[in-house]
């Protein structure tokens, strides 16, 4: 996900409790999530038509049952209903090894009930078969060109409009889409093509195998009558392009550049890539990106033929997320931040590498801006919070923005050294598992040998960024420059962290200077043998905030 998708969430309610580990407050995903159950594997073999929207699925679920004694298990699935338009899904059949289950399919849920309660660690698979018109989570539709699609768009939890699934990033599992359409199309979807075999009536089948878990909301499917360029490869991999075939010429030359730059450093920052290709997908479902692992799609209008900067940005983000969002999934919604923080801030990254210290300032600027025009209009909104129930509340600038700036401040106080350690650290212990924003503090302490509990409470847990009203001047007498920096920020939360001051002198001298910020109050006694022409605060931008900062004029003495 991007900057530019938006992102709707309406099902969610959140339960507020207090505890006392580190942070102070905690929140609970409400979702039913089930820890004795673990979903290894899903085939979902879907059959589309152009006659009608109406889709077949028959799901072969592949389950290992971490308790005994468990008769039924719970999936998402949309019901169909009348007043939803006659959409939704409409279950006929629940088997396992050709024996019939029992099921019951009713607001949204479907039960599966088992002839038999499970052992501790047996293994089961079972068959739903499905019928109906989607009512989101596949958009079937004509592209600009006119030409019929079908493309997926889960986030968050649209999949179960038409995937039977645990519709939630907690359980991670791998998938297979195994796809019958009409031959003049092309299918591409999540992990290798295993298989592609022409069939009687003018039908096609394709079979895409993921065998890297994911979460619902990662698997993808694009079905069109696509342009396919296999135009490079990374350790390996391939790099692939799709595009509508209208747009053939100008996507194959958007798409290459930086597609396999962006990889390189990721993989080398952070960590080995997890996938079995990579492929940049023009799509009719998304306005901005959707990361979907291995196969990322974009927006029809991506396509300029340019190279232009937005376009080339939202490649680098959505490349990003392959390592945070896809690999390393949040384990709550509540925790989004470490998925779109992290693919911002990498973002700036790779931009500060590959085109330079001003290119990387002007993105971090750039955020500052966003961060403060939202928190004026929700001065109370907070990273981690208590909105899980909408998610245009739970997904915003401050989720992006303000969550880069958080990695950026942490960097900061940690030095860039320790912060790639901490980051690669991170990123190797959870790749292809759940992480928390504790588990993330955690590795960055066990590697720092620093406590970071008040800089993730200041920063993720409270609303808003540091305020600095002050002065300088001079003490001739004492040959010390004296600074003074109140924090003037609203509410009654204060910020500690360190620093930098620039001093500028005549000749060019400067002299750097860090501080540790503490109280609302904070004076600094800096010894001089002459008079700074000049001061800056935090002249290298390791700090979100903004500032009112000067000269202090002497009081003129007066003679009586």
């Amino acid at each position: 996900m991007n900057i530019f998708k938006k992102k709707i969430f309406n099902i969610f309610t959140l339960v507020l409790i207090f505890t006392f580990h580190d942070p102070a407050l905690a929140f609970i995903d409400p979702y039913p999530k089930n820890p004795k159950i673990d979903v290894i594997n899903y085939v979902f073999d879907l059959t589309l038509s152009d006659e009608k929207n109406e889709i077949r699925c028959n799901t072969t679920i592949d389950i290992r049952f971490k308790a005994s004694n468990i008769e039924k298990i719970r999936l998402d699935l949309t019901n169909y209903s009348a007043e939803s338009g006659n959409k939704g899904m409409l279950v006929e059949r629940v088997e396992s090894s050709n024996v019939e289950l029992k099921f019951t399919h009713k607001e949204n849920e479907l039960w599966v009930y088992f002839d038999k309660p499970s052992e501790k660690d047996e293994r089961i698979k079972f068959s739903i078969q499905y019928k109906g018109v989607p009512a989101n989570g596949l958009q079937i539709g004509n592209n600009k060109y006119g030409d019929r699609t079908f493309f997926s768009d889960n986030w968050p939890n649209k999949a179960r409009h038409w995937l039977a699934t645990v519709d939630h990033p907690y359980d991670k599992a791998t998938c297979e889409f195994i796809v019958t359409a009409p031959d003049h199309y092309q299918v591409v979807s999540n992990g290798l093509k295993i298989e592609e075999t022409n069939l009687y009536g003018n039908l096609k089948l394709t079979h895409w195998k993921q065998s890297i878990p994911i979460a619902s909301w990662l698997y993808v499917l694009g079905v069109a009558d696509f342009a396919i360029q296999y135009h490079d490869e990374f350790e390996g991999k391939s790099l692939q392009t799709w595009v509508f075939k209208q747009d053939r010429d100008d996507g194959f030359y958007d798409f290459k550049e930086p597609t396999k730059k962006v990889l390189e450093f990721y993989s080398s920052y952070i960590g080995p890539y997890s996938y079995e290709k990579l492929a940049n997908i023009q799509s009719n479902s998304v306005s901005g990106g959707m990361e979907a692992a291995s196969a990322i799609l974009y927006s029809a209008n991506s396509v300029k033929g340019d190279r232009n900067i937005r376009w080339r940005n939202v490649v680098i983000h959505e490349i990003a997320h392959q390592w945070f969002g896809n690999a390393v999934t949040e384990y709550d919604w509540d925790d989004v931040w470490l998925s779109e923080g992290f693919a911002t801030y990498f973002t700036l990254l790779f931009i500060e590498h590959q085109y330079g210290r001003d290119a990387f300032v002007k993105g971090l600027k750039s955020s500052q801006k966003r961060v403060d025009s939202f928190h004026k209009k929700n001065p109370e909104y907070t990273i981690i919070h208590n909105n899980l129930k909408d998610m245009n509340e739970v997904t915003s600038s401050q989720t992006y923005q303000k969550g880069s700036w958080v990695l950026h401040m942490l960097r900061g106080v940690l030095g860039t050294e320790i912060f790639r350690e901490g980051i690669r650290a991170y990123y190797l212990k959870f790749k292809d598992l759940n992480a928390s924003t504790e588990d993330f503090k955690m590795v960055m302490e066990e590697v720092s040998g620093l406590s970071l509990t008040y800089f993730f409470k200041q920063w993720l847990y409270s609303p808003g960024s540091l305020k600095l009203s002050g002065f300088w001047h001079y003490d001739e007498i004492n040959s010390e420059i004296i600074i003074e920096l109140n924090q003037v920020q609203n509410g009654n939360q204060l910020i500690e962290l360190p620093l930098e001051i620039e001093i500028a002198f005549e000749n060019d001298n400067i002299k750097m200077e860090k501080v540790q910020l503490n109280g609302k109050s904070n004076t600094y006694k800096i010894k001089s043998d002459e008079e700074p022409i000049g001061i800056t605060l935090d002249p290298n931008l390791w700090v979100l905030m903004n500032s009112e900062f000067q000269k202090k004029e002497a009081r003129p003495i007066l003679y009586r």
